[in-house]
């Protein structure tokens, strides 16, 4: 029999280290482009997965010294890597029991929507020059699953001030994945503690300064009323690959200045290139995770503790 407990221990031993399930029904009110009910109408629930970014992988960049183990193994390596061995074998366990499985990556390089901000006022408007719907009743390929909504309805936590999404395990230390299922597999309740206090040192620390302080969006999923900074994703995306001449060692010269400041698509690909497709984080995360993560472990909040506190020397900083 397929029971909720059995496919938990079953993704927790292929690789999963957070394992959720949420019922169809706390997507209700989603945006239309991103409603997973339409990508599987029979579906009865959605399993959504954690993988933790080793604290390690961090380390490199936190001392200026090795970007490539963050960007690859922390970053891209879990989604194009790790994610889709620990899907295929969840998906085929359910698939022999009977029930229809489908895997779902944190990778949406065909979806309809304008994924970059993942706001749902914004992203959930259809770009109509880019697909459109087989019928009029359902959105246009492909659907964007937002999967830190997904984990909030699967109980494994909350979204932060960042708009990152916050386990009690590991903070802001995770990627996630999910699988849509038409098995009966019953949900878990709601995360209904509180990990993020406001501190804003993610704002404070983002390279870019994208997350505001006196602005925010809010939305209610599954119940529970969320609020995050009304993040300025187009010069996130930017920053997150490197715009920072602060915070980017590899930006030597006036031309490096410019390429590392393009746009997301083009400048992940400047000098640099990335790993696995499209780890190029050279940022480190430096506000959203590494900042957050170090709060949070400060104040005792996560179980993943370690024996000592990962900022151990005067955070470096380049002459503008």
């Amino acid at each position: 029999m397929l029971t909720s407990k059995r496919v938990k221990d079953y993704a927790r031993k292929a690789g999963a280290d957070l394992v959720g399930i949420a019922s169809m029904d706390r997507f209700e009110g989603a945006p239309k482009q991103m409603d997973p009910r339409y990508i599987m109408p029979d579906a009865r629930a959605m399993i959504v997965m954690g993988f933790r970014i080793p604290r390690g992988c961090l380390r490199g960049i936190e001392e200026g010294t090795f970007y490539v183990s963050y960007c690859g193994m922390g970053y891209a390596g879990i989604n194009h890597v790790l994610q889709p061995m620990v899907l295929w074998n969840i998906t085929r366990m359910i698939e022999d029991e009977g029930y229809e499985a489908l895997p779902i990556p944190n990778n949406f390089p065909w979806t309809n929507t304008d994924s970059s901000g993942q706001d749902p006022a914004k992203t959930g408007l259809p770009r109509l020059s880019f697909s459109r719907p087989v019928s009029p009743d359902k959105p246009a390929p492909d659907v964007f699953v937002h999967m830190r909504i997904a984990a909030v309805c699967a109980g494994l936590g909350e979204i932060g001030y960042s708009k990152m999404f916050l386990s009690p395990e590991f903070g802001p230390r995770q990627r996630l994945a999910a699988i849509l299922t038409d098995a009966p597999l019953d949900p878990d309740p709601v995360f209904a503690g509180t990990l993020c206090d406001r501190c804003m040192l993610c704002a404070r620390d983002c390279t870019g300064q994208c997350i505001p302080r006196d602005k925010t969006v809010k939305v209610t999923v599954a119940g529970r009323p969320l609020e995050w900074g009304d993040i300025d994703y187009t010069v996130c995306s930017r920053y997150f690959c490197g715009a920072s001449k602060e915070y980017n060692p590899f930006m030597i010269t006036p031309e490096d200045e410019k390429g590392f400041t393009q746009p997301v698509g083009q400048s992940q690909r400047y000098k640099v290139g990335p790993t696995y497709d499209y780890g190029r984080a050279l940022e480190g995360a430096r506000g959203c995770i590494r900042a957050c993560m170090i709060h949070l472990e400060e104040q005792g909040k996560l179980k993943n503790a370690f024996k000592q506190p990962f900022r151990r020397r005067k955070p470096w900083k380049l002459e503008a």
